[in-house]
Formats: structure tokens, sequence, C-alpha cells
């Protein structure tokens, strides 16, 4: 039989076991043959000097478990073809991991990872994850709050006396983890690439260091009454950066790695430095014309975007973290509640929040973006209200051509709307 699928090309084979010697299940004996899947069906592969029987009860059983199975079977293909082509469409470089109720389900790469050479992306390619950042600068911050070593309703001054803006006494750390401080945009008038690229930017393309960030470019004037109007600002958690090392007496990467990164084992993933080479990381290309054509991302220092977006990491690497997050081995559940409670604009503290229904069911989502110039990233995370079902989608690009909140969107409600 193998023999005459191999001349047929039929490499529709999915998955395959070998049943052991005298292996005995409810009344049938089979003795050393396989079982095995072919374009969706079961094949019982048997050596023709062996005799076995089949009960009617098994091959009803037998036939309930086929309906199962092929029905799972053209659900992944479904999803399989629904993501090909959507990245294919939209011109796609990166990796997408999905899992399903704490199962894997789909993880696939696509395009370059360089483009000067022709490098192709793998599963292993690291990325720059820019905001998403933001989501472990947050959990350091609750993880310090749950210690009893900061107080939320505690102002920017009381932790940082040497802040010199306006909002040294008047914007708490909660304000600054959910970007209500009021303090003005450090990114305020940086409307296009193009004009970037032609104005430059100060704060990101010097050698500041973070002291030095802060005190030219994140203490600025009040602009709008703290608790009072949702701007999102790097500036705050820069700030909420430099307040973890004041706290801790340590450098914020090595807090970083001490807390989250070695506790879980991200091997793949830390803090970004322009002087240093990174193995397996994509260069990042912007495109202003829908991915027609590519140019490199403006030179930078990385390190500037420091708590706030300064992170490389993997899709499984994220997923890690992800599965530790909402599995409570980084927060306590009255904690990771805390960060999940949406204030102004759906947001809670370093993630939007929000409550979507599909299939007549509705799920918790919580978003974690990131962008800068051609980092892209998405990470997403949905768990059932009231009954037991969980979604994660990571992905991760080096361009700016796929909108990944759109991309990741139709994945979840291709397959939550068809539970």
């Amino acid at each position: 039989m193998n023999g005459l699928l191999n001349e047929r090309h039929l490499n529709e084979v999915t998955s395959q076991r070998r049943i052991s010697q005298e292996e005995r299940r409810d009344g049938w004996k089979v003795n050393e043959c396989n079982i095995s899947w072919y374009g969706g069906v079961q094949v019982l592969e048997v050596p023709s000097t062996e005799a076995f029987a089949i009960t009617m009860s098994n091959l009803q059983t037998i036939f309930v478990f086929l309906l199962f199975a092929q029905s799972a079977l053209g659900q992944t293909s479904t999803l399989d073809s629904t993501v090909d082509i959507y990245a294919r469409e939209h011109g796609f470089d990166g990796t997408i991991l999905v899992q399903e109720n704490g199962k894997e389900v789909y993880q696939r790469s696509f395009g370059l990872a360089e483009r000067a050479f022709k490098v192709p992306v793998n599963d292993s390619t690291k990325f720059k994850i820019a905001s998403i950042t933001k989501a472990f600068t947050a959990v350091l911050i609750l993880q310090l709050y749950q210690e009893g070593r900061i107080d939320l309703s505690k102002t920017i001054g009381f932790y940082l006396p040497s802040y010199s803006g306006e909002a040294r006494d008047r914007s708490t750390i909660q304000n600054l983890l959910n970007h209500t401080s009021g303090i003005e945009n450090i990114d305020a008038g940086l409307t296009s690439y193009t004009d970037a690229a032609k104005a430059g930017i100060l704060h990101y393309q010097m050698p500041f260091t973070t002291d030095q960030l802060i005190a030219k470019f994140c203490s600025g004037k009040l602009v709008n009454d703290p608790g009072k109007v949702f701007d999102y600002d790097n500036a705050e958690y820069m700030i909420l950066g430099k307040i973890i090392e004041k706290i801790t007496g340590k450098r914020f990467d090595d807090v970083l790695k001490e807390r989250i990164l070695q506790p879980l084992n991200l091997k793949n993933t830390g803090m970004l430095y322009q002087d240093e080479v990174l193995e397996d990381l994509a260069s990042t290309y912007y495109t202003t014309d829908g991915g027609r054509t590519f140019v490199n991302d403006m030179p930078v220092y990385i390190q500037n975007w420091y708590a706030a977006g300064a992170m490389y990491s993997t899709t499984s690497d994220l997923l890690t973290f992800s599965n530790a997050l909402f599995g409570g081995k980084l927060l306590l559940p009255k904690t990771l509640d805390l960060m999940l409670e949406p204030a102004l604009q759906d947001y809670g503290d370093g993630m939007w929040v929000g409550v979507p229904g599909f299939a007549n069911k509705r799920y918790r989502s919580v978003n974690r973006p990131g962008g800068v110039m051609g980092a892209n990233g998405s990470l997403r995370h949905f768990s059932g209200i009231g009954f037991e079902e969980s979604l994660d989608i990571v992905m991760l690009s080096n361009t700016n051509a796929t909108n990944l909140d759109e991309f990741s969107w139709m994945i979840a409600d291709k397959i939550l709307s068809k539970r």
C-alpha cells in the first residue's frame, strides 16, 4: 500500500502512529500495523498474513472518530488557506503563531528577514517588538506594586525627586501606566515618516543616556490635567523604566532579566543596543506605497526607546510570556485584574482591553500592538467570559506593509466565530 501511495505522490499524509505488537483495544486485536491519514481518510494498513477482527461497536467508534478528525483537519486547512491568502495579498513578511486553548495550532513564517541578501524569515527569527515592550514594563511595575514597593497613587516626584517636569507632583504612577499623565508628548509634531526622514528625530538619533532623555524630552509642561485625557506617549514608559531602576537599584535590563526573562527561560528576548550585533535579528524596512517599494529604516539609537519600545523577541518567546501572564505566573490574580481594568480609550496598564462577541459568546480581548517604523508586532489574547476557552495570536513583522491589527482580528474572527 505504501509503495502504491508513493507512486501516486499522495503526500497528504498528516499523521501516523505505530501500533505495537499484540496491542488490544475493546475486543479487537491488531498485530504490527499502521494507522495513517491520507487526504483526510484513515487507512488501516495490515500485513496480509495477519488476521484481525473488529466488532460493530469498534466500527461505530472509529466512524465517529473519523468524522471528528476530518472536521478538525478541515478547520486547520481553512485557517492555513485564509492566512496564506491574506499574507500574500498584503505583502506580509514575518512569523505568525496561533494557540487555541493552550495548544499551538498554527505557526508559519513568510517573506524576507534581510532583503539585500534575500535571507528568508524562519520561525526562530528575532524581531524588534517596539511597544510590546510596554507590556513587560507594566508587569515589572505591577510586580513591585504587589510586593508593596511602589504605590500607584504616588506621584512621579515621590520616586524621582530630581524630576523637573510640571507633572512631578501631579501625575501619578497609575497615570503613567494608562497614558493619562498629561505630560507633553515626546513625539508631538511627528506626523509622517517622510517629514521625520527630512527633519530627523533628535531624541532617537543622538546617543543620549536614559537620564538625559528624561531630562530633555520627558520633562515638559503639562498639556492636560492628569487623569483627564488619554494621550499615547512613549515618555511615560521611559519614566516608568527609570522609576523601576530607582526602586530596585539595578539597571532596567537587569531587572527585566531577573524577574521575567530568566524565570520564563526567554532566551531569545531582551533589550536592543545600537552597538551590539544580534544574531538572527530581522532588518526592518519601511514603505510609503503599500509595499511596492521599501527603504531601510532611518538610522536610530534603538536603545533610546528604552522601557517604551527597545526590546526584541520571537513569536515563541512572546507566546510563553503571554501564557505566563494570563496563567498567573507573573502577577497575582487581583493584580492582573488591575492591569486589565480598562480606563480611557479602553486602555488598561500597558494593553488595550475589550469585550467583543463571537458566535453569541463574549470574550475578554487583550491587545498589545507595537510599531516603530518597519518594526511591526501584535500580541492578542482572548479568554471566554464564563466559560473555559482561550485564543492567542502572536504576529511579528519587519515591515509596515501589513496592518497587523486587521490581520490578527481576521484570524480571531475566523476561529472564534466557528466555535
